[in-house]
């Protein structure tokens, strides 16, 4: 199975971004897809998922700003994140847990830095 993440760039404070999070059609309906964020000398930390019905949670620091979704027809997850900080520059990575087995894929991981 095969996680492909994208939609990085660079942008500045204020901007959005949207990553996309594409995987495999057999298991994405049935499957939690969490984003997680990578700082440089950071370790890695939960940002956001999305359950197969739609429901979500967030980091408190990204509440309000980042908004996760899912299409299950494209097989794709997307985080929306709006009101960028400087403090959001990472890599990203998406993360795919099916249900009910909890076997887990990652994604390559897209650079997110947001300039001051």
């Amino acid at each position: 199975v095969q996680l492909q993440a994208c939609g990085g760039g660079l942008v500045q404070a204020g901007g959005s971004l949207r990553l996309s999070c594409e995987t495999d059609k057999r298991i994405f309906s049935s499957s939690v897809v969490s984003w997680y964020r990578q700082a440089p000398g950071k370790q890695r930390e939960w940002v956001a998922f999305i359950t197969p019905d739609g429901s979500t949670n967030y980091e408190d620091s990204v509440k309000g700003r980042f908004i996760s979704s899912r299409d299950n027809a494209k097989n794709t997850a997307f985080l929306q994140m709006n009101s960028l900080k400087p403090e959001d520059t990472a890599v990203y990575y998406c993360n795919v847990r099916v249900i009910p087995s909890h076997t887990e894929y990652w994604g390559q991981g897209t650079l997110v830095t947001v300039s001051s």
